[in-house]
């Protein structure tokens, strides 16, 4: 007990630079847009790294915003540079130890956009945004884990350890908490930045992770030789009374393609029915979860408006629209001419996040599917990347998402249909056979029954519980009194 509250004194004070949760080990954030002209990696050295700063204040200086009176509305640049420099003076003279000044400078950034209150809005050095603009492909040099982060606590945490892959061979399970990653403490570190940067690496390396694990309450620490890992962001299956059973573990770029070749094979052997399990997809790709709706979906429903309007999407089907804090925005139309006309049941979690969350929502929204499982995690917002001239970056959050309702999601995440709260016992194996997978074993029945005639047999066995607890059997003496 007392190495779990050491972890989590830990894990609380690295939530002041938290990042999102629930993504993929693998691949950018959810619903995250890049804004520059030309090349990301552009750098303007001849203006230097004060450029934007610069600029900053020769705007405010032009209109005025910089005056005090406006003290309220803007930052006053001046005030802040006086009291660094009185900072780093006393650094200078009292510092007992040697001052990286880059790593300070960053910080400062990092600091600012902490500043703004949205723990999605963070700041990246050149060499952190180089990493994450690699292209995603689903291959990469890594662990092969599923990882989410915890947005309020920075606990980043494994869900999925794949079979075949450095972590199994290592000894990983889901349910560790990542504490440190070569001997530096990683609560709070942006998940991009913890995958790509220091998980990430060279083939053949190693990679030190000392993990928290619940179980034995006590810290393991893993070496993983890194190795080329092909993530398999679709699995499927067929099953009993043709049922096809397809795990979407993140929205990658790669991941439309395998899900439609997997919905067409299991056509081809006589899927009846189809199970989506989204359980720990934290996202990915916002437009491949939008890609792989309209192949569902058909083109034509018009239950929900589309609030932008746009010609070309006239009579079409809303799959999810966004807009910014001006109201500004746009929308996804279906338009590609296919649709599955089957039943279908969505499987979701709480670590089901953003792009997951638009799928499950888009379906929800239309009747195309039940929703079963836990409530989501509930991250209704996009973010963006501005790139910076000395090849660095910030990311904020630019704009709300909504389902073709109009429902928000962030901070709410979406209600299955039916209920289901997950089997414990069952948290940390790597491979949970369907008969042991009680959410699993309840969207089945959903497609025996109807979801409805599910949810009043849970909802009746709930009840059933609760009075078994209210009024516990007397035991044998007390029966025999009783008699008496």
């Amino acid at each position: 007990m007392e190495r779990d509250n050491k972890f989590w004194k830990g894990a609380l004070t690295g939530a002041l630079v938290t990042a999102f949760a629930g993504l993929l080990i693998v691949g950018l954030s959810a619903g995250i847009f890049i804004f520059a002209s030309g090349v990301i990696r552009r750098r303007e050295e001849a203006k230097g790294p004060g450029y934007q700063l610069e600029q900053s204040q020769a705007n405010q200086a032009a209109d005025g915003s910089g005056e005090e009176g406006d003290a309220e509305k803007t930052l006053n640049y001046s005030r802040i540079a006086g009291k660094l420099q009185a900072i780093q003076s006393l650094v200078d003279q009292y510092f007992l130890y040697d001052e990286d000044p880059e790593k300070v400078e960053n910080t400062i950034y990092l600091g600012m956009m902490a500043g703004l209150g949205d723990i999605y809005s963070t700041y990246y050095s050149p060499e952190e945004l180089e990493d994450l603009l690699e292209e995603t492909e689903g291959e990469y040099y890594g662990i092969g884990a599923l990882v989410s982060q915890n947005l309020y606590t920075g606990v980043s945490t494994i869900t999925k350890v794949y079979e075949g892959t450095p972590s199994e061979a290592a000894g990983m399970m889901a349910g560790d908490r990542l504490y440190k990653v070569n001997g530096e403490e990683v609560t709070g570190v942006d998940l991009d930045v913890l995958v790509n940067t220091k998980i990430r690496g060279e083939e053949g390396t190693d990679v030190i992770i000392e993990v928290y694990r619940p179980s034995i309450e006590d810290y393991v620490e893993l070496t993983i030789t890194r190795g080329k890992v092909e993530v398999p962001t679709v699995e499927y299956e067929m099953m009993e009374n043709a049922v096809g059973y397809v795990a979407v573990s993140q929205f990658d770029v790669i991941t439309v393609k395998q899900f439609e070749e997997a919905v067409e094979d299991l056509e081809s052997q006589g899927m009846e029915k189809m199970v989506i399990d989204l359980r720990n997809n934290g996202g990915g790709v916002m437009q491949s979860s939008v890609q792989m709706l309209d192949y569902l979906l058909e083109d034509d429903i018009t239950t929900w408006e589309d609030p932008y309007g746009a010609k070309e999407n006239e009579g079409h089907t809303l799959l999810v629209y966004t807009a910014d804090k001006n109201e500004e925005g746009s929308s996804d139309c279906a338009t590609d001419g296919k649709e599955l006309d089957i039943p279908m049941v969505v499987l979701v979690n709480e670590n089901s996040a953003s792009a997951s969350e638009i799928f499950a929502g888009a379906m929800q929204d239309h009747g195309k599917a039940v929703i079963v499982g836990t409530t989501t995690f509930g991250k209704g917002i996009v973010q963006s990347i501005f790139p910076l001239s000395d090849g660095s970056a910030i990311k904020m959050t630019t704009q709300n998402y909504y389902t073709p309702s109009g429902r928000s999601l962030n901070g709410t995440g979406i209600d299955p249909d039916v209920t289901v709260e997950p089997n414990e016992a069952l948290a940390e194996r790597i491979e949970v056979e369907p008969e042991e997978d009680n959410q699993l074993q309840t969207a089945l029945e959903v497609f025996e029954k109807g979801a409805d005639a599910v949810r009043e047999e849970m909802e009746s066995q709930s009840e059933t519980e609760k009075e078994t607890e209210a009024f516990p059997p007397r035991n044998e003496t007390e029966g025999a009194q009783g008699e008496e």
